[in-house]
């Protein structure tokens, strides 16, 4: 009986191997290795937009040069753990860790800027209302000065109307469900199963997976966007090996 046994979890290990690499799933780890790009050791600094939609936000920024992790949130509101269909005055926001040695908040502002209309008052495009309102929070006085001389410039470039974008020291920002983060990547199947179905952990951490929720909105320069789809096709040429950089 015990032989039987044996041979019985034997079969099913073997089994659960062969349909793992017959269609790519990757199975969680007991001993994960280590990420050959841990960004754990580099000096990373915060940046948090509210520019409308979260979904639209981590996607205008999560394919520039020096961006290492999004995330989007909720803060400027009141209500300690805020949730999507409760936010008790917090803005649909976006968390960025970068490095600052490749991307500087000065250009960040400049992304922020030319990705909204910073002139709607209550809401963003279709979406109405106020957690859709545009704001830069900031972490100290340097970059509070940067904004405000940067909305100083859009202003007058906006002679007709008022710019609406408020300026605010960054309080406490609180992640938004799993669900709504890598929203636009979520929605591409396929391009999750060759990333090998990473844990929701992991996935959020990744700058990979940052770049391709990126590219799926078609958020990317062009030149980069087409790098993505080469790359994507150069692996599904070869037979689907899991897509680990880009």
């Amino acid at each position: 009986m015990e032989l039987s046994r044996v041979l019985l979890v034997g079969l099913l290990a073997v089994g659960v191997l062969f349909v793992k690499e017959a269609l790519g799933i990757r199975l969680p780890d007991r001993n994960p290795p280590v990420a050959t790009a841990d960004h754990r050791q580099q000096h990373l600094e915060v940046a948090v937009f509210a520019l409308g939609s979260f979904w639209r936000s981590e996607a205008v920024f999560g394919c520039l040069p020096g961006v290492v992790r999004t995330t989007v949130g909720y803060a400027g509101g009141n209500k300690t753990n805020p949730q999507y269909r409760n936010l008790g005055g917090h803005a649909e926001c976006v968390k960025i860790e970068y490095d600052p040695k490749v991307i500087q908040f000065k250009q960040l502002l400049d992304v922020f800027w030319s990705s909204h209309d910073s002139r709607q008052v209550f809401g963003q495009g279709p979406d109405v209302g106020d957690q859709y309102r545009s704001i830069i929070f900031t972490n100290g006085s340097l970059e509070a000065g940067l904004a405000s001389e940067s909305k100083e410039r859009e202003q007058t470039l906006s002679k007709s109307s008022l710019v609406t974008t408020r300026i605010e020291q960054l309080g406490t920002f609180y992640p938004a469900e799993p669900d709504h983060q890598k929203f636009e990547l979520k929605r591409n199947r396929f391009l999750l199963l060759l990333m090998g179905n990473l844990p929701e952990e992991e996935l959020q951490g990744s700058t990979m997976a940052a770049k391709l929720n990126s590219y799926c909105a078609e958020f990317c320069p062009p030149k980069i966007q087409m790098q993505i789809y080469n790359r994507i096709s150069e692996i599904v040429k070869r037979g689907w090996p899991l897509l680990r950089e880009l």
